[in-house]
């Protein structure tokens, strides 16, 4: 095949698919997705000189979904819209609101992100249609990055001020008295990227919302929310959860798109009887490889910051030997400086840049321009997500074709979809989950909240009764009762301690001493990940820099690090014990309820970076983490049990049923695999039976445990599936895990399930 000389093309897409259907893995799914023509709506009962401003910037007519919403925000109705990305739902909260401050003025808007670079990309959206309409409506961003100068102009006369969740907790609402504006005037709440909050980061913003509230209460406010996602199964479930209010739904696509081809590639068995296959991050790197060598504009996803350096490091070191330039190929994600960042998009938008390896930082809806392929390392956790990331290629693909190559790594989850691509593209069996009850995360909000302003006794907040709360808060001298109401006393400023990425706000502080004269802080990690990441000699990666952990100071919650010269990384192991303490709801074999989660770090693996291989291992001397949450539970009798494994002596089968139900469950509770711990018990002392145990590692929990529940059988019917459509003979990593033996494990795990199920 000849080459392409940088900025050349010899393989257009069309030819790259044949290519990628000629390599040596399995091509489990080749799925052609049609073009569709545009549908379009009537223009709502908006300014005729907004109209007229859009149509300057090109857009004749509304397709008919924005149509739909901006009707919807101009009667100032609460709504969400859902559609794929790129269908421009940016219109369906920008109309509504200059319409309205065209209108009056005094009007005022709140925009939330996710993220500060779809901060910044929004604002230079918005700006250019404000130009368009000659209007003096003042916006900015107000996040960390902005001046101080900026941030007091924001305060005073901002129109739109477009922040995140973070800052909107620690820099806007515990300062409402510099917002009074803002607040008096606050018609408007818009919600970027819906789909994002979901766990306990949804928890922690639905509580914000009330917080919101609460306040626009005092100023005498009403605002409107405006909400945008993904594609998720509860859009308005979730929408309703986050902010309290009854949400309309807006939900058929009228936007265009090009033809689109999805490719699940599974790399090629190097070992059938174990079922090992060649690494996947080899094939996503040969695979990227290919399409910059041929001109092909591409962006690959991964899930993990050392994974996106790997690939990065790959790639660019292929592309050197064939004279592309390397600067031609970018990284991006978190730890990256914002100068960083902005100079990538823009190198993207203006094609400076032909491949960038990203997180899912990325995935969100940042104009990054025309791209023709997305490549994803693995899956990445939810369909909403999947289908954003694939969705990043032919944002503007006008005819043609784009497409996007997941390929599978070796989790279940990966091969699960790889073998039954069906669970993928039909209907999303996934909710997104949040539970602003969690008692751990509602209290710190309720402290939040008080400093704001003063609860009166019997005030709810988010229509719950909070004064069990408040009385507790009064007797731990954080608040003052007086005539009914409840002040704040203490001298610290409960929002800097409340983190929005966990349940608590105990975070390792981690210090790089490589210079003991000038020490400096270049990190954290939450108390829930730190045990099996940064414990003593641990490999600790900061900006594709490795560092070994030196020493772990839990009292005062800081991990000190140096620089240190490795090939290698280390991934760390933990037991976990888990005791019933309430049962909430009890089924025939199922059932869920509160527990206690204890959880010891055991042993670390050394991993070569670019082989993959074990070199080695250590112990992790660490004390045992415990917390109270929820639990979904398995019982099963003894005679569903075949016989212990002669030489280990445990019931392997059992095991094997916890190794596919860790993989398969985050499909259906669209969280993370490190969001729930599996473990099966041989004789529960509870139940007094051999039970398998699903637990929110979340202290409080956040729904998940009931959400298996309400599931029942649907888990294992998937499980079954997945086991007995796994290619291997007797078990690997990707249905139960690498069998200890060959005395039939996975048929013994496949013959469980069908009782378990019924399913024959």
């Amino acid at each position: 095949m000849k080459r392409a000389l940088f900025g050349e093309r010899s393989m257009d897409i069309a030819d790259f698919l044949k290519w990628i259907n000629s390599l040596q893995g399995d091509v489990t799914e080749h799925r052609i997705i049609p073009a569709r023509e545009a549908s379009f709506g009537e223009w709502p009962d908006i300014s005729p000189e907004l109209v007229s401003a859009l149509k300057r910037r090109g857009i004749e007519r509304l397709f008919s979904h924005q149509a739909s919403a901006a009707a919807l925000g101009a009667a100032h109705r609460d709504f969400v819209a859902v559609t794929p990305t790129a269908s421009g739902k940016t219109l369906c909260y920008n109309a509504p609101v200059l319409n309205a401050i065209m209108k009056s003025p005094s009007s005022r808007a709140i925009y939330l992100f996710p993220t500060k670079a779809l901060s910044q990309d929004q604002m230079s959206e918005l700006h250019a249609l404000i130009d368009e309409t000659g209007l003096d409506v003042r916006t900015h961003t107000y996040d960390g990055d902005t001046p101080g100068d900026v941030r007091t102009k924001v305060r005073r006369s901002g129109h739109i001020v477009i922040t995140n969740p973070d800052m909107l907790h620690t820099g806007i609402l515990p300062h409402h008295t510099k917002w009074k504006d803002l607040f008096e005037n606050l018609e408007y709440v818009v919600i970027d990227e819906l789909h994002t909050y979901k766990g306990i980061y949804g928890s922690h913003l639905a509580l914000i919302l009330r917080r919101l509230l609460r306040i626009c209460e005092f100023y005498g406010s009403n605002p409107s929310f405006i909400c945008c996602s993904a594609t998720i199964s509860n859009p308005a479930e979730l929408a309703e959860a986050l902010t309290g209010r009854k949400m309309e739904l807006v939900a058929e696509n009228g936007a265009p798109s090009c033809e689109r081809h999805i490719i699940f590639y599974n790399p090629p068995i190097v070992n059938r009887q174990l079922g090992i296959r060649r690494p996947s991050i080899f094939e996503t790197a040969r695979i990227a490889i290919e399409a910059v060598t041929n001109g092909i504009r591409t962006i690959v996803f991964s899930r993990s910051r050392i994974n996106v350096e790997l690939l990065l490091k790959y790639i660019q070191d292929a592309a050197a030997a064939k004279r592309i330039p390397p600067e031609r190929i970018a990284g991006y994600r978190g730890g990256y400086l914002p100068s960083e960042r902005r100079a990538i998009e823009s190198g993207l938008r203006n094609g400076d840049i032909h491949c960038v390896v990203s997180t899912n930082a990325l995935e969100l809806g940042v104009d990054i321009g025309s791209l023709e392929l997305a490549v994803l390392h693995g899956y990445p956790g939810s369909v909403a997500s999947a289908w954003q990331q694939m969705g990043r290629a032919g944002r503007r693909a006008e005819g043609g074709i784009s497409a996007a190559v997941m390929v599978a790594s070796s989790t279940q989850m990966d091969q699960f979809l790889s073998m039954n691509p069906s669970y993928f593209f039909g209907a999303s069996p996934e909710r997104a989950r949040i539970n602003p009850s969690n008692p751990y995360i509602q209290i710190g909000h309720v402290k939040c909240s008080a400093f704001e302003l003063p609860f009166s006794a019997g005030e709810k907040f988010g229509g719950e009764e909070v004064d069990e709360a408040l009385d507790f808060l009064e007797r731990s001298d954080v608040l003052h009762k007086t005539q009914g109401r409840y002040f704040w006393q203490e001298d610290s400023y409960p929002a800097a301690s409340l983190s929005l990425r966990s349940a608590t706000s105990e975070n390792f502080v981690i210090h790089d001493v490589t210079d003991v004269s000038k020490p400096a802080v270049i990190g954290q990690m939450d108390r829930k990940t730190a045990p099996t990441l940064i414990f003593p000699q641990a490999i600790y990666f900061h900006a594709g820099e490795p560092y070994q952990v030196q020493e772990l100071d839990h009292e005062k919650m800081r991990c000190y690090v140096k620089k240190a010269d490795v090939d290698y990384y280390t991934d760390g192991d933990a037991a976990a014990r888990i005791e019933v303490l309430d049962e909430m709801e009890r089924g025939e074999k199922t059932g869920w309820g509160e527990v206690l989660l204890a959880v010891r770090p055991t042993i670390y693996k050394k991993i070569k970076l670019r082989t993959h291989e074990n070199v080695g291992y250590g112990h992790i001397h660490l004390p045992e983490e415990q917390m109270h949450t929820t639990a979904f539970w398995l019982s099963l009798d003894e005679e569903h049990l075949p016989p212990p494994d002669r030489e280990s002596g445990k019931n392997q089968s059992l095991y094997g049923l916890a190794n596919l139900v860790r993989g398969i469950a985050p499909l259906y509770l669209m969280c993370d695999r490190t969001d729930i711990i599996v473990k099966g018990h041989e004789r529960d002392p509870h139940f007094r039976k051999p039970t398998l145990f699903v637990a929110d590692n979340v202290p409080g929990g956040i729904g998940l445990a009931e959400a298996l529940y309400d599931l029942g059988m649907g888990l294992f019917s998937s499980c079954l599936d997945a086991a007995a459509n796994c290619k291997c003979s007797w078990g690997c990593p990707a249905c139960i895990g690498a069998a200890v033996s060959d005395s039939g494990e996975k048929k013994d795990v496949i013959d469980l399930l069908r009782r378990i199920t019924n399913r024959r």
